[in-house]
């Protein structure tokens, strides 16, 4: 028996167990909990929450404050959600006499300046939400900027057609 003839039946006896541990050994990823804040240094989100779709399997919205206190602009990548399917940066404009959304692909916030994303402007548009998220409860968002750095936040979920902004000033 040649050489090899006798590496490859040991070398695929190796890889077979290998496989087998690896595979014995996944265990179950505890839920994520959900961070007050979580920015690069000098950058920081306040003010999250999301307005649930009106009809059930619809996108929903989150939105909040951006700022940006570093002395270089910072750029907005993707954002997800956390028992989301997917999230993407949306803004409200108008385009022929007419409103209509838009994607975003990036969004850049200026070095020393903060950024609102609003009903009716710049918003997070959520897809696929899972069943257990209802109104009352919080989930997370997590943006990630050109470059890697990430920042994760909570938004607060409440029903479509309430705006907590405006409970806020009615007390």
């Amino acid at each position: 028996m040649m050489n090899h003839e006798r590496i490859l039946p040991a070398l695929t006896a190796s890889l077979a167990v290998l496989s087998l541990a690896a595979c014995g050994g996944e265990t179950e990823e505890p839920a994520a909990e959900i961070a007050d804040s979580d920015c690069p240094p000098g950058v920081s989100v306040a003010e999250g929450w999301l307005a649930m779709p009106a009809v059930a399997g619809n996108p929903a919205a989150a939105y909040f404050t951006i700022s940006n206190e570093t002395e270089d602009a910072v750029t907005i990548r993707t954002a997800e959600m956390i028992g989301s399917e997917s999230a993407m940066l949306h803004e409200t404009a108008e385009w022929s006499m007419e409103e209509d959304m838009q994607e975003l692909f990036t969004q850049r916030v200026e070095a020393g300046e903060s950024l609102e994303f609003e009903p009716g402007g710049k918003h997070v548009m959520i897809m696929g939400m899972s069943e257990g998220l209802e109104a009352g409860g919080e989930s997370e968002v997590t943006l990630t900027f050109v470059g890697g750095d990430k920042c994760s936040f909570p938004v607060t979920l409440y029903p479509a057609g309430t705006d907590p902004r405006e409970e806020e000033e009615e007390a």
